[in-house]
């Protein structure tokens, strides 16, 4: 039986209409957000990785397939490998000047991505939210384009477990002294895991880069959900469940090399 897996959908997308950005930022956001399985010379040592280097006309590169089964097909059986997350491989390989070949020979979703390509999309995942203090004057219904909703929805279901519910509503920010009220939208996140909060707010920023929309202003709190504000933005705004599992804390990283972006593996 034939597989096709999210990536391959997401690039079928962009080679249907290579000329619509939202299919093409989000098959970078597939490529970022799943896991990828390397080549490498020889079995990681450590947090050490030792990717195998190909020599091609347009320069190097390196081989990832986002199944095990499709590494070992090209590769003809057995072969040392490393599975990461997308983002850790751009980021590793960002300033390398080493391009990646993703399932080449093996799916449908076969490509050469340049170096370039690599560096856009570690540079973009780089950036980070801003803190800001503002009050809230008044709530509205929320307004905001499909897109938007759709990178939400698949952004928060992989927050599972990091709090409870996101809500996301319009808002009418007080008018400070001198310049009139502003309007824009705030996603508030309830009871948030212990830790969580800066994993939450890189996803919803994540959420509206790949979406391809200037949405112009969605903030990110964090409410209990006894808070008056939080009965307030439940009775009028878009709520998304996430379901929390018996323990409140953050699931530690796991140990394999690549699976804290925090401590990304050397490139030997």
């Amino acid at each position: 039986m034939t597989v096709v897996t999210l990536l391959d959908a997401a690039h079928a997308a962009v080679s249907a209409n290579p000329e619509d950005e939202t299919a093409r930022l989000r098959f970078y956001e597939r490529l970022a957000d799943g896991e990828l399985f390397i080549l490498l010379e020889r079995e990681a040592e450590g947090d050490t990785l030792e990717p195998r280097i190909f020599e091609v006309e347009s320069g190097r590169m390196v081989l990832v397939f986002d199944r095990e089964e499709r590494l070992a097909e090209f590769s003809g059986g057995v072969a040392p490998y490393a599975a990461l997350p997308g983002r850790v491989l751009a980021g590793m390989l960002k300033g390398q000047d080493i391009g990646m070949g993703v399932n080449l020979d093996v799916a449908p979703s076969a490509m050469l991505l340049p170096p370039e390509a690599l560096d856009w999309l570690a540079e973009t995942l780089e950036g980070g939210p801003e803190e800001a203090e503002a009050m809230p004057e008044r709530f509205m219904a929320p307004s905001v384009p499909e897109n938007v909703l759709t990178g939400l929805d698949a952004k928060l279901a992989r927050a599972e477990g990091l709090a409870t519910a996101a809500v996301l509503c319009g808002v009418v920010y007080g008018a400070a002294e001198g310049a009139a009220a502003r309007h824009g939208h705030v996603l508030a996140f309830l009871d948030a895991a212990e830790g969580a909060e800066p994993a939450l707010a890189r996803a919803v920023r994540e959420a509206l880069v790949f979406s391809g929309v200037e949405l112009g202003e969605l903030d990110v709190v964090f409410l209990a959900s006894d808070e008056p504000a939080a009965a307030a933005m439940g009775k009028i705004g878009l709520r998304f469940d996430l379901t929390r599992p018996e323990s409140h804390e953050v699931k530690p990283p796991r140990a394999a090399p690549g699976s804290d972006p925090a401590k990304p593996p050397k490139l030997r």
